[in-house]
């Protein structure tokens, strides 16, 4: 072979690399992008979903799942860029105890086969307290009915 022929091979053998590491890269960093900014928006949309009014009542810590999808949604399309096409599928959202089941796949901008490079990312989330008892309930209830008339 010629050293013209030789030179050009090993161009073309670089470049196909290079292809194959950034495409491999996106699909890396994209996948620890997506896992991290699920992970941190379902725990703020939970924390935002607590039904205040029903902890007070009975001490125990409810979500409202309306509240919950609607934060979950607002947070998330603010997190994330615009580069990607985003599938978000609520598989559980349990009120009490409050639990939820998030997946969400993207697509990274590399096809093969015009079919593009799926992410899938899931995560389940219970939210806990360390509260056994709600002291504002144990102090407000009278006759086992709840007395208002000692609130500050």
């Amino acid at each position: 072979m010629s050293k013209p022929t030789l030179i050009i091979g090993i161009l073309f053998v670089a470049l196909l690399a290079l292809g194959v590491i950034n495409i491999t890269q996106n699909y890396q960093t994209g996948n620890e992008l997506d896992y991290y900014a699920l992970k941190e928006t379902t725990e703020a949309a939970m924390t935002d979903a607590v039904d205040i009014g029903y902890y007070r009542m009975y001490g125990l810590i409810r979500i409202d799942k309306e509240k919950f999808a609607e934060s979950f949604l607002r947070r998330f399309a603010a997190t994330v860029g615009n580069t990607r096409t985003y599938d978000i599928e609520f598989r559980d959202l349990n009120e009490t105890p409050p639990k939820v089941s998030v997946l969400v796949n993207s697509q990274t901008a590399a096809t093969v086969d015009n079919e593009g490079l799926k992410i899938t990312n899931q995560i389940d989330a219970i939210l806990e307290s360390k509260y056994m008892d709600n002291k504002l309930v144990r102090d407000m209830t009278r006759n086992g009915e709840l007395d208002y008339t000692n609130i500050e």
